[in-house]
């Protein structure tokens, strides 16, 4: 299938998922290898005849959304962000443990993958020596595919998906195992898997730290964005932290999440009274 017919096909598709064409510029030959896939699976001789089979058959659309999971992911991805948590966020977070008593920091990870996103969360809790007698950190990791589910299981990756880790945690927390670098148990055990679509539904909280990164901000349509958000926000403490993806940006209707730092995608949660501090102004 040539690329100009994929474009096009996508960007007549793709709105009627929910999706935006715009954020799969970049990453379409992922979506369009499946579909050219999907299309040998049915005997369809080209994409405009796939087209014409969705309007018949619309079971497929089903199949279609599938077809469109992007499952680009590594450890540490954005490194300065996750500096930045280490740095900033989450010595925060235990002050704010602190002060509230609430010995327990839950953190959620949405589009979790094959647990590259979760399983950094946890190195970078246990490298970072925050971690003590006193306060635990849970990690909920939700993900659409049971496939992704099952390798983030297994938990081996090729050394392209670990290359932005500091080199001492890979010594300390992975084993080789011929081209797979694979993650020491003592290391995932804080890691709960969820299979879950957060278009239709979200662990219940509250969470301290919520992860959405590089799914809902990039891939689905505004109005989705929206409604997702409000959900996200819901299940985030006041005080706690958002973190997108670098090249994201929050819906509009966000006016109780600010950001951390103009140059890190990080949001706060405000309190109610910070909100009516703001509106007073």
């Amino acid at each position: 299938m040539k690329d100009a017919s994929c474009i096009g096909f996508l960007q007549w598709a793709l709105p009627k998922l929910n999706m935006r064409w715009p954020g799969f510029r970049k990453v379409r030959r992922q979506a369009c290898k499946r579909i050219s896939r999907r299309i040998t699976e049915l005997h369809i001789a080209d994409i405009e005849s796939y087209r014409t089979y969705l309007q018949e058959y619309p079971a497929e659309w089903q199949q279609l959304d599938s077809l469109c999971r992007i499952t680009i992911s590594r450890f540490y991805r954005d490194r300065g962000l996750f500096d930045y948590l280490r740095s900033r966020v989450l010595p925060g977070l235990v002050r704010q443990s602190a002060q509230t008593g609430d010995r327990t920091i839950r953190c959620l990870c949405i589009g979790s993958a094959s647990g590259e996103e979760p399983y950094s969360m946890n190195l970078l809790w246990e490298f970072s020596k925050l971690s003590g007698p006193a306060i635990d950190f849970q990690i909920v990791a939700t993900e659409v595919d049971p496939v992704m589910i099952e390798r983030a299981d297994i938990s081996c990756y090729p050394a392209s998906s670990i290359r932005e880790l500091p080199g001492d945690w890979l010594d300390e927390a992975f084993t080789r195992r011929q081209n797979q670098y694979c993650l020491k148990n003592h290391y995932r055990e804080r890691v709960q898997f969820i299979e879950q679509d957060i278009r239709q539904s979200i662990p219940v909280g509250p969470f301290h730290l919520i992860l959405c990164r590089n799914l809902v901000f990039t891939y689905f349509d505004f109005d989705l964005q929206a409604e997702i958000l409000a959900r996200i926000a819901a299940q985030l403490l006041p005080g706690g932290s958002l973190v997108t993806g670098t090249h994201e940006s929050l819906p509009k209707n966000s006016a109780g999440l600010i950001q951390w730092d103009p140059n890190i995608r990080i949001y706060k949660k405000l309190t109610a009274a910070q909100i009516n501090e703001k509106k007073s102004i």
